[in-house]
Order: structure tokens, then sequence, then C-alpha cells
């Protein structure tokens, strides 16, 4: 099911600028439709209830939230070759998620992100915390400066 902006709004108790202001800021990809209006799935909604945790009860501001989703390890979880992260801005960036990225690996040149395991399956709050424990606690992470 997809929520036009002012439903989801209204479900998440939120003003309309807020979620555009976290589009903005590339915390969230929502679906567009043809005309340009933004639909929000059950995954967006989640994803903006665990900022809202984040920023209210974590006390997190937008630039760590940013930060923190530049952790998830999306190289790991799309199986992208070694040789692939020298030219890629997701893997070398730390202070934004993968799918801000401009300059994007091979495997994601074409794909839309939106759409993509990296943004689809860590959608809440756990899923964040649990898949960047397991990407950072073990050898094959990416090792951050």
């Amino acid at each position: 099911m997809f929520y036009s902006i002012g439903e989801a709004a209204d479900i998440l108790g939120v003003s309309i600028p807020t979620i555009r202001m976290y589009e903005r800021e590339g915390l969230i990809l929502p679906n567009r439709k043809r005309s340009k209006h933004r639909r929000f799935s059950n995954g967006d909604l989640e994803r903006i209830r665990c900022i809202r945790v984040m920023i209210n009860t974590e006390k997190v501001s937008i630039a760590g939230i940013r930060r923190l989703l530049a952790l998830i390890p999306c190289w790991s979880i799309r199986h992208c070759p070694p040789e692939a992260h020298a030219t890629c801005e997701g893997f070398q960036r730390d202070n934004a998620p993968c799918w801000m990225a401009s300059n994007k690996s091979w495997k994601c040149k074409d794909a839309e992100c939106r759409l993509c395991p990296v943004y689809t399956d860590i959608a809440d709050c756990q899923a964040l915390k649990k898949t960047i424990a397991t990407f950072t606690l073990f050898p094959h992470s990416k090792v951050r400066a």
C-alpha cells in the first residue's frame, strides 16, 4: 500500500515539510508517480519512524543519521568485488548513505536505489543496528579513518 505525503504525515504525526526535509537530506527515497507526487510505502513510514526515534529519543542530528546510514555496508550486501571499491563513491564516503552517491559503482549505475536491498531491507532501527553491528565486527567490513 502507498500513501500520499499528506497521509504519511498524518499517520506519523509529523508535518509535510519535515518529510520533505528528510527526503532532501537523503534519509528517505519515496516513490514518485509520473506526476512527480511522492508515494510512501510502509517501509518508508517505518524508516521515518526510525529517524524520529533517533532524533527525539537518541538525540542524533540529521548529519549524524546520514553518517549512521553511511555505515550500511552496501558493498557487502550487493556483493561488489574489491576492485570496484576504488571507483565507488558509495564505498568511499562516510558522511552519507550510498544512495546519495553521484558516482556509483558498475553494479549500481543503472539500479533504482529505492528498490535496492541496501535501502529496502534496512528500514527499521533494529535492522539498521543489526546490519551495522554485523558488518563492522567482522574483518570483511570497511574500516573508516
